[in-house]
C-alpha cells in the first residue's frame, strides 16, 4: 500500500499519453516547500512539475521520484506530473514568507520544460507574484521557453526581486545534444536571456554541471562565459558534478557509450562517493574567478539581498578537501570515436 506523495502519485489521473511520454496530475499538498538546507541561498522552493522531460544524462533530481515509488532511473522522465493549481490555497502559503526571504522556481525539475507548453503551471504562479510586491524569486532554466513570460517578469520586476538563471553546460551544440537531449540548443537559451535582459531583468548564467574531461576545459568555459556577457547577463558560475545512485544508473552507462575512454575513470571515482572534493573544485573555482574578471560577470546575489546571502558564491558546489583527491584527468573535452550527434 502507497501512502503520503506516492499515494497521491498514483492515484493522480493520466493527463494525456505521447509516444515516450505520460503526463500525470499530482494532487500536491503544497507548491511552496521550505528548504532545510543551510548551503542553499534561498529558503522555499517552487517546483511546479515532478520528473523533467529533458532527460539531461546527469540529472541530480532522478532520486525524486523514488518518494513516490517510481524506481527505474527513466520514469523520471518519462513520468511527468503536473501538479494541481489551487490558487486560493497558494495564495495563502505565500502569506508564509518574509520579506527577506528568497523563493527558487525550478531547483528539482525545470519549470520550462515541454509539459509547460500544455498546463502553463508556472505562467499561472508568475501571476500571483505579477500582482505582488516585496518578494525575492530566482528562477532556474534551459529553457527558451521562459521568454514567452517576459511580461509577466517585466510587471514582477517592478515590485520585486526577480532574476532568471539560465543553466547552458556548453556552447558546443552536439556535445550540449547528447547530455542533454530533449532540451533546447544553447543558442535558443541565450537569445532566449538576451530577450530578457534587454528588458531590465536580471538574468544569470550556469554552466551546471562541470564534468571532468567533457566540459572542464577553460576553453568550454570561456565560451560559456563570453556567451553569457553579450547576452547581457550579470552572473556567471557553476559546479562540480555530483551523482547520486539514481543519477550514477544513467550516467555511466551513458559515458559508456558515448565518451567509453572516460568511463574507468569516472566508474573509479563515481562507483566509491557521489561528490569530488578536493584540487579538481578548487581548480574549476579558480577558473570561473578568471572568467569572471575577464568579462564583467559577478558571483554575487544582488546588492539588495539579505546580508547572509549578498556573500553567497556559487562558483562551486563543495567545500575543498585537501586529502580525498580525485584521480579525473581534465583535458580539453572531446567527442568519443564513432558517437552520434
Amino acid at each position: 500500500m502507497f501512502s503520503g506523495i506516492a499515494k497521491l502519485a498514483h492515484e493522480g489521473g493520466q493527463l494525456e499519453q505521447k509516444a515516450r511520454v505520460q503526463y500525470r496530475e499530482l494532487d500536491s499538498r503544497h507548491l511552496l516547500n521550505r528548504c532545510s538546507s543551510e548551503r542553499m541561498p534561498f529558503e522555499w522552493t517552487i517546483n511546479p512539475y515532478r520528473g523533467c522531460e529533458f532527460g539531461c544524462q546527469y540529472c541530480y533530481a532522478r532520486y525524486t521520484h523514488e518518494f513516490m515509488e517510481y524506481r527505474e532511473p527513466l520514469d523520471f522522465e518519462r513520468k511527468i506530473f503536473a501538479k494541481r493549481f489551487d490558487l486560493a490555497a497558494f495564495s495563502a502559503e505565500l502569506r508564509t514568507v518574509r520579506p527577506d526571504h528568497w523563493i527558487a522556481i525550478g531547483t528539482a525539475t525545470d519549470p520550462y520544460q515541454p509539459a509547460e507548453r500544455r498546463y502553463r503551471l508556472t505562467r499561472k504562479i508568475l501571476g500571483v507574484f505579477a500582482r505582488r510586491q516585496s518578494f525575492n524569486l530566482a528562477i532556474t532554466t534551459k529553457s527558451d521557453l521562459v521568454a514567452r513570460d517576459v511580461d509577466l517578469l517585466v510587471r514582477i520586476a517592478k515590485s520585486n526581486n526577480v532574476r532568471v538563471n539560465m543553466t547552458v553546460t556548453t556552447t558546443d551544440t552536439a556535445l550540449a545534444r547528447l547530455l542533454e537531449p530533449m532540451a533546447p540548443r544553447p543558442d535558443l537559451r541565450l537569445a532566449a536571456l538576451r530577450r530578457l535582459s534587454t528588458q531590465g531583468i536580471e538574468t544569470s548564467v550556469f554552466a551546471c554541471p562541470v564534468m571532468p574531461a567533457i566540459n572542464d576545459s577553460r576553453e568550454s568555459l570561456a565560451a560559456v562565459a563570453k556567451a553569457a556577457a553579450e547576452a547581457g547577463a550579470r552572473n556567471f558560475g557553476a559546479q562540480v558534478v555530483f551523482l547520486k545512485p539514481c543519477a550514477r544508473a544513467v550516467f555511466l552507462p551513458f559515458l559508456e557509450k558515448s565518451f567509453p575512454q572516460l568511463a574507468r575513470a569516472y566508474h573509479d571515482h563515481f562507483d566509491r562517493e557521489a561528490t569530488i572534493r578536493g584540487a579538481y573544485p578548487e581548480r574549476i573555482k579558480g577558473i570561473l574567478h578568471e572568467l569572471r574578471a575577464e568579462h564583467g560577470l559577478s558571483a554575487r546575489w544582488p546588492e539588495n539581498a539579505p546580508k547572509w546571502q549578498g556573500s553567497f558564491d556559487f562558483s562551486t558546489s563543495e567545500d575543498a578537501d585537501k586529502s580525498a583527491l580525485v584521480d579525473i584527468s581534465a583535458p580539453k573535452y572531446r567527442h568519443a570515436a564513432g558517437s552520434s550527434c
